[in-house]
């Protein structure tokens, strides 16, 4: 009998039963693995920067032909509901092709006068970058990492979240169909001694992580020790700033998406809702009913809006957070509670009277949970803001546009999204301070991260 001790084990949140089970890698097939990504960076390198760019034109192509059998994969195995899972193909697909257009020019040399002579700054491919990354995007989250990485001449080895595997072999079998070499593209299942001692291998050269707080600072303590670069996406707890002037209707909608969309799994979903007083009442009635018309179900049905949690640990602790903070002195104003059944469900919930001191202010609410707090004024909106270990994006709604501007140089986040939830796109760098981590993924900052910037000063006398 397998145990999970040496089998990943996908499990489907909507009814519980058991997808697949995918053996770990014995020390044998992990070194095949790095070797492969290892032999394969030295011919990737040399490889023509149009000819990578034709590469990923052509993942965009495959991963639109698989779309419909990937999707239905994410949906079984994390319970993302159709609809958004389809949008994630899609959206990965348009940022292989964005990289595959844009990223050649960020990527040449840059010229600059100096004395005695012209200088360059080049943007050189740096090794094999090994990404531990999460489940809760299992295309997005791989292919942000992945992109600008490949595009730059490195290769990735990519650990997955055990719970996607096969969402993960699909990805690769898109990645072989549009050309990329073996091992351009490494996938390994590994435990996290393995990953431990991956670091530590020379032929890996940096790391990239999206996870907890706990996990990022163990694999940046690990790499430190090795002198290895990280890029670490990690937790968040944004802010969803809403003043008196703000056009509630507009405000509302933004909220719900913003926590609420794939089950409220998102680290930079806006799970604490700051709202001035003057429109508290309005506004929670207005989110309270649209949260409540949510549709909840299979997410394989078109329809469903909130599907299952994607494991129940996850749900266990969501639902300890929010007893927790209701008997800290929180208002419960719609769910609160797990539903009922052999799906993995939490239902929506909103808690009122939300206070700094308690949990659902303190901690990050992965999954379906808002929390709202009352701000006397936009100053004192800022401070509650500002009043979190995390600091991954934020969202102001308001009329008074230089307001707005002027906040955003007074909230410590990566990240303000004015009058508009936050969100990812290629054309933006992505990333956090404080605790949700350092470094940047997507736009010109993500491609260059993982490149040696190499001066060249010729003539130099």
């Amino acid at each position: 009998m397998t145990t999970p001790d040496t089998h990943a084990i996908s499990l489907n949140p909507f009814n519980g039963q058991r997808i697949a089970e995918y053996p770990f890698d014995t020390a044998l097939t992990l070194e095949m693995a790095v070797t492969q990504g290892s032999a394969a960076y030295k011919q990737w390198r040399k490889t023509d920067i149009a000819q990578r760019a034709s590469h990923l034109h052509n993942l965009a192509t495959e991963l639109r032909k698989a779309s419909e059998d990937i999707s239905r994969m994410i949906s079984r195995e994390m319970g993302k509901p159709i609809k958004q899972a389809r949008a994630e193909v899609e959206k990965s697909a348009s940022l292989c092709e964005w990289y595959a257009l844009q990223g050649p020019a960020m990527l040449a040399p840059e010229p600059t006068m100096v004395d005695n002579g012209v200088a360059h700054i080049h943007y050189r491919p740096s090794g094999m970058i090994l990404a531990v990354m999460p489940w809760n995007f299992p295309v997005w989250q791989i292919l942000r990492g992945a992109v600008p990485a490949l595009l730059a001449g490195n290769t990735f080895l990519l650990k997955p979240a055990p719970n996607v595997m096969g969402t993960t072999r699909l990805v690769k079998q898109a990645a072989l169909k549009a050309g990329f070499p073996a091992g351009a593209f490494g996938v390994i299942n590994v435990g996290n001694a393995d990953v431990a001692g991956l670091i530590a291998d020379p032929r890996i050269v940096a790391v990239t992580v999206t996870g907890s707080v706990r996990a990022g600072g163990a694999i940046a303590e690990l790499a430190g020790k090795s002198l290895k670069k990280c890029v670490l996406e990690l937790g968040g707890s944004d802010p969803f700033i809403v003043l008196n002037d703000a056009n509630l209707d507009e405000a509302v909608k933004a909220a719900v998406a913003g926590r609420y969309q794939n089950t409220g799994q998102v680290c930079a979903a806006a799970k604490r809702m700051i709202v001035e007083e003057g429109v508290l009442e309005a506004f929670t009635e207005k989110f309270v009913a649209a949260t409540r018309a949510l549709v909840i179900g299979d997410p394989q049905d078109d329809d469903t809006y909130i599907g299952p949690m994607a494991r129940y640990d996850l749900r266990d602790e969501l639902d300890r957070q929010v007893q927790e903070t209701l008997s800290e002195g929180a208002t419960l104003l719609l769910g609160g509670e797990k539903i009922a059944g052999e799906g993995n469900f939490y239902a929506p919930t909103i808690l009122s009277n939300v206070t700094p001191q308690m949990t659902a202010f303190r901690q990050e609410l992965f999954g379906p949970v808002a929390a709202i707090t009352v701000a006397r004024d936009a100053e004192h909106a800022v401070e509650l803001a500002n009043d979190s270990d995390f600091g991954l994006s934020a969202t102001i709604y308001t009329a008074d546009l230089a307001r707005a501007e002027q906040m955003t140089g007074e909230l410590e986040t990566g990240g303000v999204f004015i009058n508009g939830y936050s969100a990812s796109d290629p054309r933006v760098a992505f990333g956090g301070v404080k605790k949700s981590g350092y470094g940047r993924e997507l736009s010109h900052f993500g491609l260059r991260e993982f490149c040696n910037v190499q001066t060249v000063w010729s003539n130099r006398k």
